[in-house]
C-alpha cells in the first residue's frame, strides 16, 4: 500500500507505543473536554494538551499543516461571515465567557449597515479554535495508530454491546476494511489516471461540463475495479470460513500501568477544566 495515502506513521515514542485502546479512550475525554469548556483559557489549556501531544509523538507537522488547510480555509470563511454583518443595529454586544477580551465591544458600523460583530467574530473564533483542536487530536491518534490495532480497539471497546446481540465483530470488520480500501481506492484512481492521460484524455483543459465529462473515464473503471476486489475479498473470506465461530486477536490485552496512569490523569485534567472553566 502506498504511503502516500495513509496516515500512520511508525516511530517509537510513548504515544506510538501506546495501547490504541487508551488513545480512543484519550481522545474521546479530549473532544469532550474541548466541547463542554466555556472559557478561552481552557480552550487554550486543551490546545496545549493537544500540541503537547503533537511533539510528543514527532509527528510531521508540514504534512499535518498541508492537511489541514482545507479546513482552515473553511472556519476563515466561516468566521468571516459571522464577524462581520449587514446589520449592525440589531446586533448585540460581545458579552459571556467567549467573548473574552472582546467582552463589552459594541458593534461597529463600518459602511451603512454594514459592520464588524464583536459577539459573533469571538464566538465563530472559538468554534473554530475547538474544530481545529478536534482536527490535531484525531490526527495524532491516525498517525501513530495502525489500522489493525484501531479496529482491535474498536472491537474491545464496544464489546459491551454484544450482550445486545449487536455483531460487534462484523461492525468492527466492516471498520477495517473502510479504512483499508480508502487508500486502495485514492492509489487506484491515480493509476486510472495516469493511464487515461497517456491514452489522450484531458482533465485539466477545456471548459467545466468537458472537464467533468473526461472524469466519466476515470470513475466508471474506478467502480468496477472496487466491484471486483469487493468480490475477491469475499471469496477470500469465505474461504476462510469467516463468520463460522468467535473471532480471535494476535493483540495482547494487557495494559501497563505507565499507561494507564497517564490516563488517568488527563482524564483528571480534564474534569477539572470542564469543571472549574
Amino acid at each position: 500500500m502506498n504511503s502516500a495515502f495513509s496516515l500512520y506513521t511508525s516511530g517509537s515514542s510513548f504515544i506510538h507505543v501506546c495501547d490504541a485502546r487508551i488513545k480512543l479512550i484519550a481522545l474521546l475525554v479530549v473532544s469532550l473536554a474541548v466541547l463542554l469548556v466555556k472559557s478561552w483559557i481552557g480552550v487554550c489549556l486543551v490546545a496545549v494538551i493537544v500540541f503537547g501531544a503533537v511533539l510528543l509523538a514527532k509527528l510531521p507537522l508540514l504534512r499535518l499543516f498541508k492537511l489541514s488547510i482545507p479546513l482552515v480555509i473553511l472556519l476563515i470563511f466561516i468566521w468571516v461571515c459571522n464577524a462581520f454583518t449587514f446589520s449592525v443595529d440589531a446586533s448585540s454586544a460581545a458579552q459571556g465567557l467567549s467573548a473574552g477580551f472582546m467582552a463589552g465591544w459594541e458593534p461597529m458600523s463600518l459602511w451603512g449597515n454594514f459592520g464588524f460583530n464583536p459577539q459573533g467574530c469571538m464566538t465563530s473564533l472559538m468554534y473554530a479554535v475547538r474544530i481545529l483542536i478536534l482536527f490535531f487530536a484525531s490526527y495524532v491518534v491516525s498517525f501513530t495508530t495502525a489500522a489493525e490495532e484501531l479496529t482491535f480497539a474498536f472491537s474491545f471497546l464496544l464489546s459491551f454491546l454484544r450482550r445486545f446481540r449487536i455483531p460487534v465483530d462484523d461492525i468492527a470488520t466492516m471498520f477495517s476494511l473502510a479504512i483499508r480500501f480508502i487508500p486502495m481506492l485514492a492509489l487506484e484512481s491515480l493509476q486510472i489516471r495516469k493511464a487515461q492521460t497517456s491514452r489522450g484524455a484531458r482533465f485539466e483543459s477545456g471548459g467545466l461540463w468537458s472537464r467533468v465529462v473526461s472524469w466519466r473515464t476515470v470513475f466508471i473503471p474506478l467502480i468496477v475495479s472496487m466491484f471486483r476486489c469487493a468480490a475477491v475479498l469475499g471469496q477470500a473470506m469465505e474461504a476462510r470460513c469467516y463468520g463460522a465461530g468467535k473471532r480471535t486477536s494476535l493483540n495482547s490485552e494487557a495494559v501497563s500501568r505507565a499507561q494507564l496512569f497517564c490516563s488517568a490523569l488527563l482524564l483528571c485534567v480534564c474534569i477539572v477544566l470542564v469543571v472549574f472553566l
